[in-house]
C-alpha cells in the first residue's frame, strides 16, 4: 500500500499536512531524518504510515508516558497491534510485550528511554526486525536545550543491531545548536535530511501585558474570548485557588496537574475537550498531545523559564487557523521570582547527596541494589517526612536524573489484573478445602472473563459490587489467594515511579560531572535572559520567536502588541481614539455590519475606520460574531 492508501484506511484523511508527505518519503528512502514540526504539526502521523508500508515492527522511544499510552490506544481503535513498556510494569508484563514485538505480534512498540538501557531491552530488540526507529521529542538528547534527559544518549548505541534502520527525530522545539547536537548524538549518516516547517503562526497573536493586578486582567480576557482556553500557572496550588475563583464568578473552569489522581487528570481532560469545561488552569503537565482545534486563547499567568516551553504551550492556541491569542501577563516581581526559581534548580552538591541518601533511606533501599528497579515514589510525602524544601528536592532529583544515576517518571494509570496459578482441577480442590472462599472465586470467573489463561484487568469496585461485598473484603481475600499462590494480583498503580538506573552508592562516593553541571546552568541561565528579554524588548514578539528558533530572516507579524502599538502610531493616537470610542458607542446600542459602521463615518475617514476596526479585532476591544460586531 502507498502511504496515500495508509492514510485513507485508518486516519480517513485524502491528503497530508505540509511536509509530512517529504518527512515518510524520506524514510522510506532508508534516510536518517529530523524533522521539526510545531505543536499540532502531525508529527505521529510522520513515523505510524511509513512503518506500516513496510514489514517489522516500529521502536517509538518517548518519554511521555501519558502520551505513549493515548498514541497506543488510538491506534489500537484503528486495529493496529501496539503496546507500550515503561517504568512500574511488572516484569512478567514486559517481557510478554518484547515477545509480542520479536515474533511478529505487534506492529508498534513503544519505549520509555530508562527502560530502552536495560539488558532485557537490549538482547530482545537484536532479535526484532525493526523496520523503523522512531523518537519523540528528540530535543532531549542535546544538553544545548532545555529538557535534557540522559537515557536519550544510548539511543544511539542500539542502531549498531539494526545497522540498516532508518531513524527519524521528531521534536516541535529545537535552537539551530539542538538540531545539530540531535543529528550528532544520533549517529545520523552522511544522506541524513533535516526538515523544519515554517513556525510562523500568522494567525496567533503574541500579547504581552504589563499589569500588577493579573487578575482582573485575566477577568478581562476571558470575559471577552469566545471558546477554549488555558491558562498556566507555576505551581499547583495556584492552579485550583484561580479555577475556584473563576467558577465563583460564573465560568465553566476546572484546574489541573500532575498531582491528581490519572482518573480524574483524564476526566477534566476530557471535558474541557468536549467543550463541557471552557477553561482548564494548569501547570506545564497539561496539553502534551492534544490535539483540540478551537483553543481561542492561551493565557501565561507567571513568566515562563524558557521560550522553548512558552512556544510550545502558546502554540495550542488556534490550531484552526482562526485568530487566537496567546497572552503572557508580567509584573515587577516575576523578573526576581523566576531568577529565585533559577537559584534554586541548580542546588549545591551537599544538598544533593544529602537528598540522595535520605532517598535510600526512604526506599529502605541498600547499597549496592536497585541497579534497574522501579518504586512507587511520592515526592511530597519524601520530603515532608525529612522536612526538605519541595522545590529544592525535586531539583536535586533532577541532577541526579541529568547525570544518570536516577530516573523520575510522571504517574500513570495501570489497572488492577490478575491471573489464575493453577487449572481447573486444583482450583476445584482448593475450593472444596476453602468452602467460605467458593463464592468469591466462582464470582470472579463469573466477572472476569479470561483470567484463567492470561492476565485480565478489572476493577475492584464493580466486582465486589458484583458480589454484594465490601471492597475491602473483596481486597483482602485478593491479597491471600496471591499469597497462597491461587491468583497472581496486581494492584491498581497510580504513583509515579523512581528508577535507579544505576546501583545504590555510598554517599561519598556519590558523584556529578560539574562541568556539564555548570554547562547546563549557563544555558538555563541563557534561556531565562531570553524570556525575560522577550517581555521587556520593544520589537514584535513573533520575530523574536521565531529568530531564537533559527528564523532570522523572520518579518513582522503586525499582530502582536508591539507590532499592534506601532501601528496605532502610524495612524495617529488621536484618531485612533477617537474611532475606536465612536466604533463602541454605536456597536453598543447593537450588533453592527462592516458596512453599517463605515457608512456612520464620513467618506474621507473610512479608510481609517477600516485599519482600526482591525487593531481593535486584534486586541480583543471589538468582537465579531457572525457577519456582526460587538463589544
Amino acid at each position: 500500500m502507498t502511504p496515500e492508501d495508509i492514510l485513507k484506511k485508518y486516519w480517513q484523511y485524502d491528503s497530508f499536512r505540509p511536509m509530512q508527505r517529504d518527512i515518510i518519503q524520506s524514510v522510506l528512502e532508508g534516510r536518517d531524518t529530523l524533522a521539526l514540526l510545531p505543536t499540532g504539526g502531525g508529527k505521529s502521523i510522520c513515523f505510524q504510515v511509513p512503518a506500516l508500508c513496510t514489514e517489522g515492527v516500529c521502536l517509538v522511544i518517548s518519554p511521555l508516558i501519558a502520551l505513549m499510552k493515548d498514541q497506543v490506544e488510538n491506534l489500537k481503535k484503528r486495529g493496529i497491534a501496539a503496546a507500550a513498556i515503561f517504568s512500574g510494569m511488572h516484569y512478567r508484563d514486559i517481557d510478554r510485550l518484547f515477545d509480542n514485538a520479536v515474533y511478529g505480534g505487534l506492529k508498534f512498540l513503544y519505549i520509555s528511554p530508562e527502560r530502552l538501557t536495560t539488558d532485557l531491552a537490549k538482547e530482545r530488540i537484536k532479535r526484532m526486525n525493526v523496520n523503523l526507529l522512531a523518537i519523540d521529542e528528540a530535543h532531549c538528547i542535546s544538553q544545548w536545550g532545555y529538557d535534557f534527559r540522559p537515557p536519550y544518549l544510548e539511543i544511539a548505541a542500539i542502531r549498531e543491531f539494526m545497522p540498516d534502520t532508518p531513524v527519524l527525530a521528531l521534536t516541535a522545539t529545537a535552537t539551530p545548536d539542538v538540531v545539530t547536537d540531535i543529528c550528532k548524538k544520533l549517529e545520523f549518516r552522511k544522506d541524513h535530511q533535516v526538515f523544519q516547517q515554517n513556525f510562523e503562526r500568522k494567525n496567533l497573536s503574541y500579547i504581552v501585558r504589563h499589569v500588577e493586578a493579573k487578575e482582573q486582567k485575566l477577568l478581562e480576557i476571558l470575559k471577552k474570548t469566545n471558546g477554549s482556553s488555558v491558562v498556566y500557572v507555576r505551581n499547583r496550588k495556584s492552579t485550583k485557588v484561580i479555577a475556584e475563583w473563576l467558577q465563583k464568578l460564573g465560568f465553566k473552569a476546572n484546574f489541573y496537574h500532575a498531582g491528581l489522581p490519572p482518573e480524574e487528570r483524564n476526566h477534566r481532560q476530557d471535558d474541557w475537550i468536549s467543550g463541557k469545561t471552557s477553561i482548564i488552569v494548569a501547570t506545564n503537565a497539561f496539553g502534551m498531545g492534544i490535539d483540540k482545534p478551537d483553543v481561542r486563547a492561551v493565557v501565561h499567568y507567571d513568566l515562563p523559564d524558557s521560550l522553548e516551553a512558552y512556544f510550545q504551550e502558546a502554540g495550542r492556541a488556534g490550531r484552526d487557523g482562526k485568530r487566537s491569542y496567546a497572552v503572557l501577563l508580567v509584573n515587577k516581581a516575576d523578573t526576581h521570582n523566576l531568577t529565585q526559581y533559577f537559584e534554586t534548580s541548580f542546588p549545591e552538591m551537599k544538598d544533593i547527596r544529602r537528598t540522595y541518601d535520605a532517598l535510600g533511606s526512604y526506599l529502605q533501599l541498600a547499597v549496592g541494589g536497585g541497579e534497574g528497579q522501579s518504586f512507587d515514589f511520592d515526592i511530597v510525602d519524601f520530603a515532608q517526612r525529612y522536612q526538605f524544601d519541595l522545590l529544592k528536592t525535586y531539583s536535586s532529583f533532577k541532577v541526579l536524573e541529568q547525570d544518570g544515576w536516577l530516573a523520575y517518571t510522571e504517574g500513570v494509570h495501570q489497572p488492577s489484573n490478575f491471573k489464575f496459578l493453577v487449572n481447573r482441577e486444583q482450583l476445584y480442590d482448593f475450593q472444596i478445602r476453602k468452602r467460605e472462599l467458593e463464592y468469591v472465586i466462582k464470582g470472579l470467573l463469573r466477572a472476569v472473563a479470561g483470567a484463567l489463561t492470561d492476565y485480565a484487568t478489572f476493577n475492584e469496585l464493580q466486582v465486589a459490587q458484583f458480589l454484594r461485598m465490601p471492597v475491602s473484603d473483596l481486597e483482602r481475600i485478593l491479597n491471600y489467594l496471591h499469597n497462597e499462590n491461587i491468583i497472581d494480583y496486581r494492584p491498581r498503580k497510580d504513583k509515579p515511579q523512581m528508577v535507579f538506573v544505576r546501583e545504590r552508592t555510598d554517599n561519598q562516593y556519590l558523584s556529578i560531572d560539574w562541568n556539564l553541571y555548570m554547562f547546563r546552568k549557563k544555558r538555563a541561565e541563557f534561556r531565562l535572559k531570553k524570556s525575560i528579554e522577550y517581555v521587556e524588548l520593544d520589537i514584535c514578539r513573533s520575530k523574536q520567536l521565531l529568530q531564537y528558533f533559527g528564523q532570522v530572516d523572520a518579518d513582522k507579524c503586525g499582530v502582536c502588541d508591539v507590532c499592534l502599538e506601532k501601528d496605532k502610531d502610524d495612524l495617529e493616537t488621536n484618531d485612533f481614539v477617537t474611532f475606536s470610542e465612536k466604533i463602541k458607542a454605536l456597536v453598543k446600542r447593537e450588533p453592527l455590519s462592516l458596512k453599517d459602521i463605515v457608512d456612520s463615518f464620513a467618506e474621507r475617514q473610512r479608510t481609517k475606520v477600516i485599519q482600526t476596526i482591525g487593531f481593535m479585532l486584534d486586541e480583543g476591544s471589538l468582537q465579531k460574531k457572525g457577519d456582526k460586531f460587538t463589544v
